[in-house]
């Protein structure tokens, strides 16, 4: 099993707990909790669906121990609050144990931490009261100290809250000490000035809180009940900040102290030219800033692996399993497990793109792992209290209606569109059953996204992965694949198909002003012709030395698709002005896509007008009317509108009467916001009516 990934599918033991393999699922929150608190069908879906797909250990998301005050998320946050929790927390249990996996619960406390700044106002409690002047980034609510008193039924909360969890038939629980939840603030000397045992005037102090909450929590639950604890093995960004010797130091005691196993985070503090933490640590590839902050990391592998040395130095002191979530493929999580760099392999995103992951591996059938693009979409949505999506996977959380069945009737399906909408679709309908064939008019399949790969993804390449993969899954699946075929009425009818679906892309459309057709304006779809003849990488390696536009750039349009060219001509030397009609610049990334690409904008110098009204293009630049009502000419050599998309229901209206079914999926259909996400969402969810 698992070919060359023998040391992957190596049994292991965590505690009480013997796993097939060293594939874990670390904690995420998902939001699929019901708003009441208990533990719902979705949920219960939801991971059932992931310990069918092999995972060795599964670590149920961040449950808060005590309500509301523990929970970052209030309304969409597990809770083990209460003892009426516990049956459909067993639900739950009794569903991934039939799967034959073992599942422990992570408990958490959120302490001062209000990241998405939704909190409502609250008790905040932490080891000690810091002013607004010295919170270590505008991600916190001010906190009071808590007594000594407190502390101590505070440990008993924690230890109820595992007691629960072990009635309800969970097999452990770990401990999040990390980021800069309560417990840290114990662990880190930039929140802890008590004078009190659980004080920074040693380690010993400093770890007692989380300590006294292992010893509890084994007491009450006894010898079976596997606990492990997360904690912060390194700090960045402060003077206080916990350093490596001290986070070595902090995991060797929790392991006195009876942690069954450590999880290790990096955790950096403040706000760094406008990047949020802590979540950075998340991107797939090295930010800017962080050079000469994180030195002690490894970013040889572009974010993938990062936090390796900080599991390698924890296992040079401790004999219990030591692992980190960390970008890991199962290539690089293979390497690490042979080179002894971890003992377990943690996965979220490339689990939440594809919950078989394990099961592929191993099977040898690699190319047919949905690719996790580490676009951060599933934590930005998280992050708005919303339920958690996937850009790429558009079953999660859909584990039950989303089932592949035979289809009732088999049809003949046409799908006219080789986008992701339409792929999706054609997959999807030839798994239940119909006869599938697919029909574009280019030479090539997957629509705008060879742009999207060449404006931003071409160091990952994972854009032109999902391609591959999608074009590979209409193969296996049986979908006939006809390219360079422009589809009429005549030839729908010729066809006689039961039901048409219609990818074809929205249409583009520029400011009707004057002026707009001359040469200094540059059709941006022009660029799809050229990746079509020569493809991305190749285009990529052309546009180091020639370009054809000039050295003043006007972008007319701020959403997502304005400001990725925007970012992108810049790193081509472009001197770039962004004129928006609207007051939203960035609409459509992500939260810390915005957070990063601002303050980068006004490093660059690239100027930002909101609330514009275009007037027309002349020898000079474009005209605009500012917000503020004064006419200006942005002088620029080329006038670039960025991707102006309406509806493309042309065809759908002629079809109408001439054919039974009529889908339009994607931007064909909803043009706005026009997102990969929605795409494949969108033919997922026809695939599935057909």
């Amino acid at each position: 099993m698992g070919g060359k990934f023998t040391k992957l599918f190596e049994p292991g033991q965590i505690g009480s707990i013997k796993t097939k393999n060293r594939f874990i699922k670390s904690a995420n929150g998902s939001s699929f909790i019901e708003r009441d608190g208990f533990v719902g069908d979705r949920a219960i879906a939801y991971y059932e669906a992931l310990a069918k797909g092999g995972i060795g250990l599964l670590i149920v998301e961040s449950c808060g121990v005590e309500f509301p005050l523990a929970c970052q998320h209030v309304e969409s946050q597990f809770r083990l609050s209460d003892d009426k929790y516990i049956p459909s927390y067993a639900n739950l249990a009794k569903a991934v144990h039939a799967q034959g996996c073992p599942l422990i619960i992570q408990f958490q406390h959120a302490g001062p931490w209000n990241p998405t700044g939704l909190l409502p106002k609250r008790d905040t409690k932490a080891a000690s009261a810091l002013t607004k002047e010295e919170l270590p980034g505008p991600d916190f609510a001010i906190p009071r100290a808590m007594t000594n008193k407190e502390v101590k039924e505070m440990v008993g909360i924690w230890a109820s809250a595992a007691e629960r969890a072990y009635k309800a038939g969970f097999d452990g629980c770990e401990i999040n000490g990390g980021t800069c939840h309560q417990i840290n603030t114990f662990l880190s000397r930039i929140w802890n000035k008590r004078e009190d045992e659980y004080g920074p005037q040693s380690l010993e102090n400093r770890v007692r809180y989380i300590a006294e909450i292992i010893q509890e929590s084994k007491r009450r639950c006894g010898p079976d009940f596997t606990v492990t604890a997360l904690i912060n093995i390194r700090e960045y960004n402060h003077p206080l900040a916990t350093t490596m010797e001290e986070g070595v130091q902090l995991a060797k005691l929790l392991e006195q102290a009876g942690a069954d196993a450590i999880q290790c985070r990096a955790h950096i503090y403040g706000h760094r030219e406008g990047l949020l933490q802590p979540d950075r640590l998340l991107f797939p590839e090295k930010p800017e800033w962080l050079d000469g902050l994180c030195g002690d990391l490894d970013w040889s592998h572009k974010g993938h692996g990062a936090v390796w040395p900080l599991t390698a130095a924890v296992k040079k002191v401790v004999s219990v399993p030591v692992f980190a979530s960390a970008r890991l493929n199962p290539q690089m999580g293979e390497k690490f497990l042979r080179e002894g760099k971890m003992d377990y392999i943690p996965q979220v995103r490339r689990l939440l793109a594809d919950h078989d992951l394990p099961n592929k591996v191993a099977a040898g059938n690699l190319k047919d792992i949905t690719p996790c693009s580490g676009c951060l979409h599933c934590m930005d949505v998280r992050n708005r209290n919303q339920t958690i999506e996937c850009r790429v996977n558009p079953l999660l959380g859909h584990e039950r209606e989303y089932v592949i069945k035979p289809a009732a009737k088999k049809k003949n399906v046409m799908v006219v569109g080789g986008g992701l909408s339409g792929m999706q679709a054609a997959i999807i309908a030839a798994r239940r059953g119909h006869k599938v064939t697919l029909y574009e008019k280019n030479s090539k399949l997957g629509g705008l996204v060879p742009i999207a790969a060449l404006l931003k993804d071409l160091e990952t390449g994972v854009l032109l992965d999902l391609i591959a993969y999608l074009k590979r899954q209409m193969k296996k699946a049986g979908v006939v694949v006809k390219t360079g075929k422009a589809v009429t009425v005549d030839f729908v009818q010729q066809q006689k198909p039961d039901a048409v679906v219609l990818g074809l892309g929205g249409t583009v459309v520029f400011p009707d002003i004057p002026g707009i057709k001359s040469s200094k304006v540059f059709d941006l779809t022009t660029l799809d012709k050229l990746l079509l003849a020569v493809g991305p990488r190749l285009a990529a390696f052309g546009s180091r030395f020639w370009l054809p536009f000039g050295k003043r750039i006007v972008i007319m349009g701020g959403e997502h698709h304005g400001c990725e060219i925007a970012e992108w001509l810049v790193k081509h030397g472009r001197q770039v002005t962004i004129c928006h009609t609207g007051d939203k610049f960035a609409e459509g990334m992500t939260v810390d896509d915005q957070l990063r690409l601002f303050p980068w904008f006004e490093k660059k110098g690239v100027k930002l007008y909101g609330g514009v009204k275009y007037h027309e293009v002349n020898e000079k630049g474009l005209v605009i009317t500012t917000k503020e009502g004064k006419k200006i000419t942005l002088e620029a050599d080329t006038i670039m509108p960025s991707l102006f998309i309406k509806q493309n229901l042309d065809l759908a209206d002629k079809l109408k009467g001439k054919v039974a079914e009529i889908h339009t999926v994607g931007s064909c259909f909803k043009p706005e916001p026009d997102l990969m996400v929605d795409a494949i969402a969108a033919g997922a969810k026809v695939g599935f009516q057909l």
